[in-house]
């Protein structure tokens, strides 16, 4: 299915490190609207308490336990900081909770690995290379040490890779998608109205945000320094990404 955003798929990101063309930048802003007009809905409904009941049973939650995930939790555990670690956790959370509201049926294996993954190098810019298309790289390099098929590994990284493409995360189905839904609960309260305010509460509680506001900030800043012309300062620019992480509803 050609989408929106499909074009801008692991193979551009590779190519191009991420970086976009002014025309690529004008494109990016069709699909902004729609979400900017769902957030503050969201957000409003959130103000007004009208809540969800989306959620997913934290204590009878099977994680995946194969070999790649285990050690795809080792390396995330070695390599992560410990707000970025749990921030990765609550992506994986959030966005089962998503899908389960949205009927889509999910690869697990793939979007937990994915999802611990796809910060790698959120801390760590690189000059003229966006962090997602490094860190997409260093996670499907990893994949297949551990013995991962290419196609696979390929579909891990491609997950990291396409995470903050505007507009991705409408389709949960999509492993982009997924961590993309995910991560945006975590990181500007996205269809929050839709979840279950206990349920969030215990997340937080398992999971919790250790000043994750600060960090990521600081990071998004970084990264558009290192990469003007990439996703992250588009976001920044025409997203207003900054104000939105700032008023998450999140108590840090």
């Amino acid at each position: 299915m050609t989408t929106k955003t499909s074009r801008f798929d692991y193979a551009w990101a590779k190519a191009t490190g991420g970086t976009l063309t002014s025309a690529q930048r004008r494109e990016l802003l069709g699909p902004l609207m729609p979400v900017v007009v769902s957030h503050m809905i969201g957000r409003l409904r959130v103000t007004l308490g009208w809540r969800g009941n989306g959620s997913v049973d934290l204590d009878t939650l099977r994680w995946p336990d194969s070999v790649l995930a285990r050690n795809a939790e080792e390396y995330a555990r070695e390599e992560l900081s410990p707000h970025v670690l749990q921030h990765s956790y609550r992506t994986f959370l959030f966005g089962l909770a998503l899908a389960w509201i949205d009927a889509k049926t999910v690869d697990t294996e793939l979007v937990y690995v994915a999802s611990l993954l796809h910060d790698l190098n959120l801390e760590h810019p690189t000059p003229g290379r966006c962090f997602a298309v490094v860190g997409a790289e260093r996670a499907e390099a990893f994949a297949l040490h551990h013995h991962t098929s290419p196609e696979r590994a390929e579909a891990i990284a491609a997950a990291i890779a396409g995470h903050i493409t505007i507009g991705v995360a409408d389709d949960l189905g999509d492993p982009a998608g997924f961590v993309s839904a995910g991560a945006f609960v975590d990181v500007a309260g996205a269809r929050m109205h839709e979840l279950s305010p206990a349920w969030v509460a215990e997340v937080l509680h398992r999971h919790p945000r250790l000043n994750f506001r600060a960090h990521l900030l600081k990071a998004f800043e970084g990264e558009a320094a290192a990469v003007p012309q990439g996703r992250i300062s588009w976001c920044r620019r025409y997203a207003a990404f900054g104000p939105l992480v700032r008023l998450a509803p999140f108590s840090e």
